[in-house]
């Protein structure tokens, strides 16, 4: 078994990572941060985002597992006192690969060039200096609205927990094979409308937005965000690829919710 452990950069998540290498090494697993049968993640979410966009090229041959040092997490299940029966885990129970799927976002340059990008939670569009984002909204190649409005979101199933929720939208199961579009403060009255409704788009279902006006944009790919100008149109559709978790026990989706959002402490 290879591995490679990524850490939050704490001391406490420093020490943690240190403390679960020496358990691998004792039993004769490999550290290989090239190449790794698994991808550990010590910290939070935000970590294993970062994990997953380091190790997104070798999305076939890995599986991530999260431990949490902080706040309880969606993607992180284990706690620092388990580290010891996870590595045992590891090294000798039958390992249960969980799939999520993805959002893949492929933005069109006017100069006629592309860039593709996967996201684990969301990705949104927004303009560079906070004004009004103007752009049509095409569905299976049917234009379907104009959109006026601080941005767009589009979230994974497993990433509808997180600014997807905070923007009204639905809580999806991450089995489901399907992606979100959610509008950030979009722009309704008598002259102007959106359908002013989140939308779940199934896995066959390819959803295009085209700028009306030129100019400067911030795309975010989960926790990255980037400027881009010249942009002719993105592309978004559930991706091909997914993500694999490893499982050594149940991990329900719903209690996580429960316990993130309604248990009291």
């Amino acid at each position: 078994m290879k591995f490679a452990i990524l850490s939050k950069g704490d001391s406490k998540s420093d020490a943690l990572k240190q403390k679960m290498m020496s358990y691998m090494k004792d039993f004769e697993m490999i550290e290989d941060t090239e190449a790794p049968d698994i991808v550990i993640s010590v910290g939070g979410d935000g970590t294993l985002l970062q994990a997953f966009h380091t190790y997104s090229h070798r999305l076939d041959d890995c599986s991530f597992v999260g431990i949490h040092t902080g706040h309880l997490g969606f993607y992180a299940d284990w706690l620092p006192h388990e580290v010891e029966k996870l590595v045992i885990a590891i090294k000798n129970e039958p390992m249960l690969r969980i799939e999520y799927p993805l959002i893949e976002t492929i933005v069109r340059y006017e100069q006629g060039r592309e860039t593709r990008f996967l996201a684990l939670n969301e990705a949104t569009i927004k303009t560079h200096n906070g004004a009004t984002l103007v752009v049509d909204v095409d569905i299976r190649g049917q234009h379907f609205e104009r959109f006026r409005g601080d941005g767009l979101c589009l979230s994974t199933p497993s990433g509808s927990t997180a600014y997807n929720k905070a923007l009204g939208g639905a809580l999806m199961h991450p089995s489901l094979e399907a992606m979100q579009m959610t509008e950030i403060a979009s722009i309704n009255n008598r002259v102007f409308r959106t359908v002013g409704s989140p939308l779940i788009l199934p896995k066959h279902h390819t959803l295009h937005v085209t700028p009306v006006n030129k100019g400067k944009f911030m795309l975010t790919i989960d926790h990255i965000t980037s400027e881009h100008q010249g942009i002719k149109s993105i592309q978004y559709r559930v991706a091909d690829e997914k993500i694999r978790f490893a499982r050594f026990r149940p991990f329900p989706f719903w209690k996580r919710v429960h316990d993130s959002f309604i248990a009291s402490e």
